[in-house]
């Protein structure tokens, strides 16, 4: 199963839909982009990544912690 497979079953499943999703990808192009937001997706990370790009992702997503 893809990420994006994943992202759509968490999606259709109404016990699941509310939970957040960040997808981790070494996909750049703007269409996987674009199809992973229409998905659903919270966020999107490009690898490679480092710390201050996954902090900004999860306090983007949740919130500062």
């Amino acid at each position: 199963m893809s990420g994006l497979e994943l992202l759509r079953a968490v999606r259709s499943n109404p016990e699941l839909m509310h939970i957040p999703f960040i997808m981790a990808t070494a996909e750049s192009k703007t269409e996987n982009i674009i199809t992973a937001k229409q998905a659903g997706v919270t966020n999107y990370i490009i690898k490679p990544f480092n710390a201050l790009i996954l902090k900004s992702k999860l306090v983007a997503t949740f919130g500062e912690f």
